[in-house]
């Protein structure tokens, strides 16, 4: 038993299901419970965007004072602060002799060297890392991480019968908190005010989880998966999964369930094949580390692009000649979201049609989505680029021919405003000099 802990708060923002708060709860005889927003997540990077922008700001920041009050509820505060995590937490540690920390385990490589630094910087406190954030833990793998399968097919093939462990109920009581923190200043859940606007948080989670399957929607969900557009044409529980609002095996409980109690098709089956989708990339990036974000990928692929900035800053804008392109763009930067096609689309036009660098993109989709993660992201850019698990080479969509079958009537393009461009997409070449118009035009 530990005097003091800490549960350091990151992509698990939930009470149910979360092995990592029990356990820092039942092993602590106080406990901090901390979440830090990193000030590098507000600073544009060197791919030109930042690792959050505004909608998702806002989504989290619901989600946090949603889990603020559960945590109050069950005898225990949320500490949110500004800060650098590594520093944040050196702090504490030193001035409430931690003896132990707790996070959930998170495959980004960042979140790993900040962890390991931690660990380096205190040979005296114990760190557990706990696996929250997938279907299964790693032990329940039939490989070894180094021997993850190199394509979707083979991974699916290995483990889409491995047996769930059954979600954690919800405590109905938390370790206490420690009495009076000292050297740091912060917020509490009281403190967002305007902030907190949007559909984030558990309970909201809980109850669209809740309203899906106690409707007819998973028994159709393939015929309609890959639509543009609509509310009811997915199962949106995509921003709750990666901030980890929602627990996949939640989601995975309660899609059995509906299996037994009205009816298994195809279409549910699909949800289970969406997941595993998901599952392969968080052991993807756990396996790959850093080459996650290098341009020639896992495989050391040289890739042929060059930097257009105008052709970048028309894609992002949504004013490219592409008019389902600029749709899908515009619906994300207004939304904060985008179905699964529009990001092939787009990410295809991104990396084909503009031949751009495909972490500008990827890096431009983590500052808007709001269901940003880490390992789908970048990993489903490097499978349409051709530089990771996409046995194909890559993908390149036609977009007439995407056009003509999701959007034949035009009205996704009409609502979004995604008529093309009618200038060049260039206005300069690779020199910087104008490009003069043709005589005919």
């Amino acid at each position: 038993m530990y005097k003091t802990g800490l549960y350091w708060i990151q992509h698990d923002l939930r009470i149910h299901d979360n092995a990592a708060l029990l356990e820092a709860s039942l092993n602590c005889e106080q406990l901090i419970c901390l979440y830090c927003f990193d000030p590098t997540w507000f600073r544009q990077s060197r791919l030109n965007a930042r690792s959050m922008g505004v909608v998702r700001r806002q989504f989290l920041n619901k989600t946090l004072h949603d889990l603020g009050k559960e945590l109050k509820s069950r005898g225990q505060r949320l500490i949110v602060m500004t800060a650098d995590p590594v520093s944040a937490i050196s702090v504490l540690i030193k001035n409430h002799d931690i003896d132990a920390v707790y996070r959930s385990h998170h495959v980004g490589v960042f979140e790993t060297r900040q962890w390991h630094h931690l660990k380096v910087d205190f040979p005296r406190t114990v760190f557990h890392s706990v696996w929250t954030h997938t279907l299964f833990r790693p032990e329940q793998l039939p490989f070894s991480i180094n021997d993850l399968p190199a394509t979707f097919t083979d991974f699916k093939e290995f483990c889409e019968t491995i047996a769930i462990d059954k979600p954690l109920a919800m405590p109905q009581w938390l370790a206490p908190p420690v009495k009076a923190l000292t050297g740091l200043s912060h917020q509490t859940e009281t403190d967002y005010g305007e902030l907190i606007k949007g559909f984030g948080g558990e309970k909201t989670a809980l109850d669209h989880l809740e309203q899906y399957f106690s409707s007819d929607l998973p028994a159709n969900y393939k015929t309609v998966r890959n639509e543009l557009d609509g509310w009811e044409n997915s199962t949106k529980m995509s921003a709750w999964l990666a901030c980890g609002a929602l627990s996949p095996r939640k989601l995975v409980a309660r899609l059995k369930r509906y299996e037994t109690e009205k009816t298994a098709n195809e279409s549910t089956y699909w949800i289970y094949y969406e997941l595993l989708w998901r599952e392969y990339f968080q052991w993807y990036a756990q396996r790959y580390q850093h080459k996650l974000f290098k341009a020639e990928g896992i495989n050391k692929q040289k890739i042929s692009c060059c930097f257009y900035p105008e052709r970048y800053q028309k894609w992002c804008n949504g004013n490219t000649p592409y008019p389902i392109v600029n749709a899908c763009m515009k619906q994300l930067n207004q939304t904060g979201y985008m179905s699964n096609r529009g990001r092939q689309i787009v990410a295809s036009c991104f990396v084909n049609e503009l031949q751009l660098d495909w972490r500008f993109g990827a890096a431009y989709f983590e500052q808007q989505l709001i269901d940003y993660d880490v390992a789908s992201n970048w990993g489903n850019w490097q499978y349409i680029a051709g530089v990771g698990a996409d046995p194909r080479g890559g993908r390149h969509f036609n977009l007439d021919k995407q056009t003509a079958t999701y959007d034949a009537e035009g009205h996704f393009i009409r609502q979004w405003k995604g008529e093309a461009n009618p200038y060049p997409l260039d206005s300069v070449d690779a020199a910087d000099w104008p490009i003069m118009p043709n005589k005919d035009e």
